[in-house]
């Protein structure tokens, strides 16, 4: 699967700690049109690098990629 356009989800929901980043903020290197600044650059955080879409977290939708996503992040605090 390739990303959405635009989604930007997986810059959102979960925690970034490389980034010093919250889960449920806007990435500081997310831009307004919901595009990582740093997609393809050296200094984009490995977490990132790694993630690859896929259905079954990005949905067919933004709203859905976002439900997983935060339900993902929950759990790893719940553990």
């Amino acid at each position: 699967m390739q990303c959405r356009i635009g989604c930007g989800a997986c810059c959102i929901a979960p925690s970034i700690s490389s980034l010093n980043k919250a889960a449920g903020e806007r990435c500081q290197h997310l831009s307004a049109d919901n595009l990582c600044q740093l997609f393809g650059q050296p200094e984009r955080p490995k977490v990132c690098q790694d993630f690859k879409a896929a259905e079954w977290v990005c949905g067919s939708t933004r709203q859905q990629a976002l439900d997983t996503l935060i339900h993902l992040e929950q759990q790893t605090l719940d553990d």
